[in-house]
């Protein structure tokens, strides 16, 4: 069956996700760093969290020879950072300092959670490469909202659902 690939990519925008920053240290220049909505868990026992990224990507040969990578989720008052990150530009770090996490990681603060992995695997699909992260360290914040991605657009959480 052929269908229009930006038809079929509106039909994916109606399920909303999460927003991240994955970034991984770059020796000699500034840390890696892109926005990812296509983050999810895989595993407790080990604890795995998985994302996907194109193979286009200019940051693809840079992150698979990082030997660490961290992913910061963005709180909803964090659109700026989300569009900044998604763009490659050599500027992308300028107003922003990352903190270093215990494995040397880049991660953006505030956020609410932060993951710091280790490549475990990569995975074929499609035109994208599916990286899979073994948690090494995780923080989370006591609060905050979530930015979320849906139908195209920026969003944040209203209220719980009943």
């Amino acid at each position: 069956m052929a269908f229009d690939a930006r038809e079929f990519r509106n039909a994916l925008g109606h399920f909303p996700t999460g927003v991240v920053v994955v970034t991984a240290p770059v020796d000699g220049r500034a840390p890696l760093a892109m926005t990812v909505s296509s983050f999810n868990a895989v595993s407790l026992d080990p604890p795995l969290v998985l994302f996907s990224i194109a193979r286009t990507a200019p940051s693809l040969a840079a992150l698979l020879a990082a030997p660490r990578f961290a992913i910061s989720v963005l709180r909803h008052d964090q659109s700026d950072l989300s569009t900044r990150f998604a763009f490659a530009k050599e500027e992308k770090w300028d107003g922003v300092e990352p903190v270093l996490g215990e494995t040397g990681c880049p991660l953006i603060r505030p956020c609410l959670a932060s993951f710091e992995c280790t490549h475990f695997a990569h995975h074929e699909g499609g035109d994208h490469l599916i990286i899979v992260g073994r948690v090494e360290r995780f923080d989370t914040a006591p609060e905050g909202d979530p930015l979320v991605f849906f139908r195209g657009s920026y969003h944040h959480i209203a209220a719980r659902a009943a």
